[in-house]
């Protein structure tokens, strides 16, 4: 296994889109064809599947060393009103868009910390999103919970608002590595918020553990797994940590790069930790996340209903995914978008009344195959494809994969290619051979994490 980490191990993208975010073609979009996007797929699937609705809330109070999200350090409470103002009008920007009442099948809370905001604001802002739309019977309400902010409150209010789903980031409970990260995180905390949603009824609670931060080790790794297994959660997700200081207004600077560990020592990380979960009753899904049976994330695996889109790995897919706040990104499936990246501009732009993007990407009709093809992989871990839906350098890309094969790290057979046990671990390079956007525009500079 070594020697296909050295082998493998090179940046590359997760692939929570397709094209990629690098590889936009921005000179491309504009916002009226990003409307024009919203409008066409609204009308082919609200009626259907109803839509997605993320929603960016920023602030933290404090800054953690491995965050490489778009967020806003504050204490100040005071910008919770305003900020969830114009969220509001932007959603507001949205419906006129729409020929008939959105049915709302998928909502999450993603940040910066949504436990920031207070219960009572959180409260205003998605009633005022509910007043506008049919809510489905099937629908996926779940936001993600700091254990050091999350107040039983926090938990009652938004289970009564429909939510039955949370993910508390855990990371790690090595007192030096969350000394490297400023994540100062008792793991009574994280015991109080986790058995208060199942008090009150949340029927999927989930924990964010990080492999490959500073100072890690497996003792440590084994110490955060057994702990989080007296609590069970219900999903995990197992991320590899991405280091990319150069990306403007991360903070991963707080360690030196010799603090992180080697290649071999990460990948032991991932390996012995997933033989772990496995052997106390997880199930691996896709990348990076595992489950019990009972799950609805096992379950959608099984069904072949498991999707991927910016928010990871969901049990449920819409079509139409709509971001709200800065930096947030929307799907439409024919195109994506990307909201202004600080909190003043995103402001300013909405109070304007216009929909406040900045860049994005009209998919061709190559890059619908092609996307496709990686979430399938990324998704089921095999695709297939006749000539419908093939590209003109599937050929090539079956050449890359043979090497792969030799590996032992794929199945290739007539139409279609399968990822082996074995090759879980290099799901992100088995999907790169497809990325003819990215073999075509090879970075002159690195812009991805390491894959493994």
């Amino acid at each position: 296994m070594n020697s296909l980490v050295d082998k493998y191990n090179i940046p590359g993208p997760r692939y929570t889109s397709y094209p990629t975010v690098p590889y936009w073609n921005e000179a491309g979009f504009a916002a009226d064809l990003w409307k024009q996007s919203v409008i066409k797929s609204f009308s082919e699937s609200n009626s259907e599947e109803g839509i997605s609705i993320y929603i960016h809330l920023p602030f933290c109070e404090a800054l953690c060393t491995f965050c490489a999200c778009h967020k806003r350090i504050t204490k100040q409470h005071s910008v919770e009103i305003p900020y969830l103002e114009s969220v509001l009008k932007e959603w507001k920007l949205y419906l006129g868009l729409f020929s008939e009442k959105p049915k709302l099948k998928e909502l999450h809370l993603g940040g910066g910390t949504p436990t920031f905001f207070s219960p009572d604001n959180l409260r205003k802002l998605l009633q005022g999103i509910f007043d506008t739309v049919e809510i489905t019977d099937d629908q996926e309400f779940s936001f993600e919970g700091h254990p050091n902010n999350t107040t039983r409150e926090h938990l009652q209010t938004l289970f009564d608002l429909g939510f039955t789903r949370v993910s508390f980031g855990v990371q790690d409970y090595d007192p030096k590595v969350q000394k490297a990260i400023n994540r100062i995180q008792p793991f009574e905390n994280v015991k109080n918020v986790t058995e208060w949603a199942r008090e009150i009824g949340y029927k999927s609670i989930s924990h964010d553990l990080v492999f490959g931060l500073p100072h890690q080790t497996w003792d440590a790794m084994e110490f955060t797994i057994r702990k989080t297994l007296e609590l069970k959660p219900d999903r995990l997700a197992f991320y590899s940590y991405a280091h990319v200081p150069w990306v403007k207004g991360v903070g991963q600077r707080g360690f030196d790069e010799t603090d992180l560990p080697s290649g071999d020592e990460k990948r032991r990380l991932y390996e012995d930790g997933k033989k772990l979960l496995e052997d106390l009753g997880y199930i691996e899904i896709g990348m990076d996340h595992f489950s019990l049976e009972h799950d609805d994330l096992y379950q959608s695996l099984v069904q072949k209903k498991l999707h991927r889109n910016f928010m990871g790995y969901t049990s449920s897919k819409t079509q139409l995914m709509v971001g709200l706040g800065m930096s947030a990104i929307s799907d439409s499936w024919y195109a994506f978008a990307q909201n202004v990246k600080t909190v003043e501009e995103y402001q300013k732009i909405v109070e304007e009344g216009e929909i406040p993007v900045f860049r994005g990407h009209i998919l061709d009709d190559e890059d619908l195959k092609i996307r496709k093809h990686i979430l399938n992989l990324m998704c089921q871990l095999e695709t297939s494809w006749d000539l419908q839906n093939a590209f003109p350098e599937i050929n090539n890309a079956i050449e890359k994969l043979r090497e792969m094969e030799s590996d032992g790290l794929v199945q290739i057979s007539e139409n279609q290619i399968r990822i082996t046990e074995k090759g879980r671990a290099f799901t992100r390079n088995v999907a790169m051979v497809f990325d003819l956007r990215m073999m075509r525009n090879k970075p002159e500079t690195r812009i991805f994490s390491m894959t493994i």
